[in-house]
């Protein structure tokens, strides 16, 4: 075999292991290095096993990525979120689908402090569904609302997502995170305007809570809402002023969240430590796939399979629009399997290439991208949103009615992300101005 031969059939190998469900990033370094043996000798390949880790997790834009989960789960832990529902709800009583609009909105809150939709969504699940549910909500359309709310987790700053593609694509994390704004703000206006038709044309799917609220209480209910937005201040504060830079935004923000965490009486030993542990398993396994696709992209290389498969793509003559519509689909299929940080980063040596030779912006791409990866944690048979809803709610419905209830939302973020791609200047406008 030919040397891109052999750097396709590894791509066909992972493909195929991938699908007999072993753990990607397992896949990939196993691949990977088997590959690189092949082809240059075991001497290259175990090189390349103690180089490859070690230039990848000395990248120093790379320490943010734990501070930031650390962030996130001691908000989750610590329940410093549940305020801005409170506060929504209150607010939001009196309008049709008032409840399911309030979850959008603290769902945004926590997005801006954690930029996992996992947590989000979990989260979420945990306040606002039973709430709903109290006020007879139809159960397919409050849990489907907080699986879909908790994606804008990954487009609202910070998020992991877009700091790992950043690092990849060598892009600036502050373009990607002002341009993940307007992504995040259009997909939670989106996410309001489905609330309300549906309901409007079925107001049985959330009948009338018939709350009257005093004004005094609704002003009285903001108090809650201080911990997430001085956080929220401190980060993007400091971040868009310059005083510090996004990989020490993530360490300032989990040591603001620990500081309003104590100030408000919530943060115990024990969710101090439960915080500590998920953030030390989930950046182990995102290190784990993330150097797996490292040694991917040297095999890719090596082998002449990428630039193969990336001249192949644009020789096809096609044009620009048609090649997009394919990544689309690409990911959306991906999305039904992987969990978007490893679909990221085992398609981004070939699809960055691409990108870069059609001339678009790879800032523009990356907010794409993460509302791409957002789509596939929704989408069946997997839809880790709609699993995570599941498992916080219990009996409370089936998998195949939080499936249900999400469609009308995919439907909005299939638009979204057509006016994305067709006016870029929504997403580039906000980093045209930082520059």
């Amino acid at each position: 075999m030919s040397d891109v031969q052999i750097g396709l059939t590894g791509l066909g190998l992972i493909i195929f292991l991938i699908a007999l469900r072993i753990p990607i990033g397992v896949t990939l370094i196993g691949v990977s290095f088997g590959g690189l043996w092949y082809l240059m000798g075991f001497n290259v390949a175990w090189g390349s096993i103690g180089i490859i880790p070690y230039q990848f997790a000395a990248n120093w834009v790379l320490s943010s990525v734990p501070m930031f989960l650390l962030l996130g789960f001691i908000c989750y832990h610590t329940q410093l979120t549940q305020g801005m529902f409170r506060a929504a709800r209150m607010w939001l009583s009196g309008i049709p689908g008032g409840l399911a609009i309030a979850a959008i909105f603290g769902s945004a809150g926590f997005a801006a402090v954690s930029g996992s939709s996992v947590a989000c969504s979990a989260a979420m699940g945990r306040i606002a569904v039973p709430e709903m549910v109290k006020y007879r909500y139809n159960p397919e359309l409050a849990t489907g609302t907080v699986a879909v709310a908790g994606t804008i987790g990954a487009l609202i700053p910070p998020s992991i997502i877009m700091i790992l593609y950043g690092i990849i694509a060598q892009e600036s994390i502050t373009g990607l995170f002002l341009g993940g704004i307007s992504a995040g703000i259009l997909t939670a206006l989106g996410y309001i305007a489905v609330v309300l038709i549906r309901v409007k044309l079925n107001p049985e799917l959330a009948p009338d809570t018939n709350e009257v609220i005093p004004f005094a209480d609704k002003v009285w209910a903001l108090k809650d809402t201080w911990p997430v937005i001085l956080i929220m201040i401190g980060i993007f504060g400091g971040l868009f002023s310059g005083v510090f830079t996004p990989t020490e935004a993530g360490a300032v923000g989990a040591f603001l969240s620990l500081v309003v965490a104590a100030i408000k009486g919530s943060l115990t030993w024990q969710r101090f430590r439960d915080a500590i542990l998920e953030t030390l398993l989930t950046t182990s396994a995102l290190i784990i796939i993330a150097v797996g696709a490292s040694l991917l992209t040297r095999f890719l290389a090596l082998s002449g399979a990428g630039d193969f498969l990336s001249d192949w793509i644009i020789g096809l003559d096609a044009s620009t629009v048609v090649i997009l519509l394919a990544i689309v689909l690409i990911y959306v299929l991906l999305g039904m399997f992987l969990e978007p940080i490893g679909a990221m980063l085992l398609t981004l040596p070939i699809v960055l290439p691409i990108i870069d030779n059609l001339g678009l912006s790879l800032l523009w791409f990356g907010v794409v991208l993460t509302k791409l990866l957002e789509i596939g944690m929704i989408t069946p048979p997997i839809g880790m949103n709609v699993f995570v809803i599941k498992s916080v709610v219990g009996k409370l419905v089936t998998t195949a009615q939080v499936f249900r209830g999400i469609f009308w939302f995919l439907i909005m973020d299939l638009f979204v992300l057509f006016l994305l791609m067709t006016f870029p200047d929504i997403i580039l406008f906000l980093p045209g101005i930082g520059k």
